[in-house]
Order: C-alpha cells, then structure tokens, then sequence
C-alpha cells in the first residue's frame, strides 16, 4: 500500500489522531486527563448509538432521520414521568422503548410504502414528538432519583475488596481480555477471507493495524482504572456497536441497505423490495433513538423538553466525517465511530479549552463541511448515479 492509498483510506482515522494531539496541547494536557478520557465516551453515547441507525438511513441513499433528537426526548420523559410518579425502572424502560418502537414502524411504513420523502416525514416528526415530549413533561424539568434505572446505566464495574474510584485494576484486566478478543478476531477474520479466495493484503499490515488497536484499548483501560474503572455504559455502548458493525458487514441483510443505496432499481430487478429495506432503516432508526434516551436521561438525570434538540446533526455529522457517502451506499459502523469520536473530541476539546459556544458551532460546521467535500472530491462524484 503505497503512501497515497494509505492516507485516502486512513484520512479520518489520522485527522483524528491530529486533532487529538492539538487539543491536548492546548489545554494543557487536561484532554488526557483519566476523569476527562472517560467522561468522552460517556458524554457522547448518544452520538455513538444513535450514528449506528442513521448510517442505515444515509446508505439507502444519503437519506437521514431529523426525528431522532426528538424521539429521544420524549423516550427519555416518558421514562422520568413514569419513575417520578412511583413505577419501577424495568416498567419505565420497556414503555419508553415500546414507543420509540411504535414510532419506528409508523416512520418506517409511511417511508417505505406510502413513499412519503425521509425529510418531510421525519422533519414533521421532530416537531410532532418534541410537542408530545413537552405535553409529559408539563413544560417542567422532572429529576430521576431512581437508583435502579441509574445503576443500570451510569454504575461502574468495580470489584469489591480490589477496586476503589481511584485505583481500579479490574478494568486493566478487562482491557486485556478485549485486546485478545480483538486479536483473535482479526485472525479469524484473515483466516476466513483467504478460505473464500478473496485478497486478505499483506499480513505485516493486519498485524501492525492490530498493534496499534489493542494499544489503544490498554491504554484506554488505564486511564479508566485511574477513575471509578469500566462504565457500564460503555458496555451497552459497545454491545450495539458490535451488533450493527456485524449486521452491515457480514449478513446478507446488512448488504441490502448497500444496495439500495448504490442502485435501487437494480436491487429491486435482483427481487430485493425495496420498501422493506426502507422500513428497516427508520425502524431501527427510531428503536435506537429511544435507547439513547434512556441513557442521555440517566447520565444528566433529568428530563427537560428541550433535551436532545440538535443531536440529530451530531448524529448526522459523525456518519459523514466518518465516511459515509453524501450520496448513499458507502460507508461503515467502524468509520462511523471514528467520525464520533474525532465529533466527541472536538466538543470536548473546546469545552476544556473554554472556546465560546458560538465559535464550537462554527468550528463543527467547518468539520462536516470539509468531510462531505473530500467525499465528493475523493469519489470523482458530481450527483447521484
């Protein structure tokens, strides 16, 4: 792989590590922080979920869901509605997931086979369950003091005896596990790819792009260790990571949302309905949303009606800093994580920094703007064909 291939296929993955070299100058080294470190994650979940769906929208034809803030809000205030008024947490949960479900299906269906356009449905669905989230809350902010539903998402994975907030070993432990897991994986991997006859590329550069992921996982899990240990969020976080990463990779009905972006009356000559991949999309979409509510809601621990307002362009965002197609049928779960994080770190690298919030949104919209740029220049790509 010669040095241009290298850099147009890593371009984001190095932006990131450029980006997060300045804001640690910049602030000073405070970036690097363990509480900081841990707390980038946290902060971002709801990107880092969310983004996960919205890339299944944008592959079906660079379609995008401006719902989802919305849905989240008024997952996360049936959610502290229901604690508030004495309901237990598992009650709370699956009635805020139910309708975020509902929502799903009635998006999914009006998009898929009605044909109502993706922006006039979910641009009516932003208003429409933003109003009906303020109608729970009765315009108020309602606090969350259940501490069922907040261990269930905001605890620390601490072993008693050996753990305390300041020096927990376990999550080092827990870090080695998962690098040897990844190692194994990216074997397996190579192993199967040669098995089908499909070019694997050279073995020093798979073992040197595992070098340096599961240095990054040590790492990482050093730094959590020195602050309270592994955040279960950050294990809901990666369980639907790793689910989405596999669907769009190696199912056949993760490639249907491909080729629906890259050529739909193609895919419906090849017997593929089309609709069905549309519904799929906002279903799942939606399902996702309300899951990032219930944990935007217990990470804060309260519920306002303006809560979730804009995190659909950061959803959106994250996807195509990360490489997902402006124009649909390009782009993946992992590229849309680093897309996240490299978001997650400018938010958090200005915040520390104390840049005003004016010039955070400035800085934001000159990132995705020079993203979706390097797409179209990249790709040779003038329009939709």
């Amino acid at each position: 792989m010669n040095a241009k291939v290298f850099i147009k296929k890593y371009t984001m993955v190095i932006a990131l590590v450029i980006v997060f070299v300045f804001f640690t100058i910049l602030t000073g080294g405070r970036l690097v922080l363990a509480q900081n470190v841990s707390n980038l994650l946290l902060q971002n979940a709801y990107v880092l979920v969310m983004a996960c769906g919205m890339l299944l929208c944008i592959l079906t034809g660079g379609n995008v869901d401006l719902s989802v803030g919305s849905t989240l809000c008024l997952s996360g205030a049936l959610a502290a509605k229901l604690l508030n008024i004495g309901q237990p947490a598992g009650v709370a949960i699956l009635v805020s997931l139910a309708v975020s479900v509902v929502i799903g299906i009635a998006q999914g269906y009006l998009i898929g086979y009605i044909h109502i356009p993706p922006f006039i449905c979910t641009l009516a669905g932003m208003f429409l369950f933003r109003g009906l989230s303020r109608v729970v809350l009765s315009s108020k902010t309602i606090s969350i003091m259940n501490e069922s539903y907040l261990n269930l998402f905001t605890s620390y994975i601490q072993i008693p005896g050996v753990d305390e907030n300041q020096n927990c070993p376990s999550a080092i432990v827990i870090g080695i596990v998962v690098a040897v897991i990844v190692a194994i994986a990216f074997f397996i991997g190579r192993k199967n790819t040669i098995a089908h006859g499909n070019d694997a590329g050279s073995f020093a550069a798979m073992l040197a792009k595992l070098v340096i992921i599961d240095a990054l996982i040590i790492i990482y899990s050093v730094k959590l260790s020195q602050y309270k240990g592994v955040p279960v969020m950050l294990i809901w976080i990666l369980a639907v990571v790793l689910i989405f990463a596999f669907v769009t990779s190696s199912t056949v009905f993760g490639r249907y949302f491909y080729a629906v972006g890259g050529n739909e009356k193609a895919t419906k000559l090849s017997g593929i309905d089309p609709r069905r991949v549309y519904f799929w999309a906002y279903f799942l979409m939606s399902f996702l949303a309300g899951f990032s509510g219930l944990l935007q809601s217990a990470r804060i621990g309260s519920v306002d009606g303006s809560m979730g307002t804009s995190f659909e362009m950061d959803a959106i965002a994250s996807c195509f800093i990360g490489g997902a197609s402006a124009y649909g049928g390009s782009g993946t779960v992992p590229g849309v994580m680093v897309g996240a994080i490299l978001l997650g770190v400018i938010n958090q690298g200005m915040s520390i920094y104390g840049l005003s919030d004016q010039w955070q949104y400035v800085v934001k919209g000159a990132v995705l703007l020079i993203a979706v740029i390097f797409d179209v220049v990249s790709n040779h790509k003038t329009g939709k064909s």
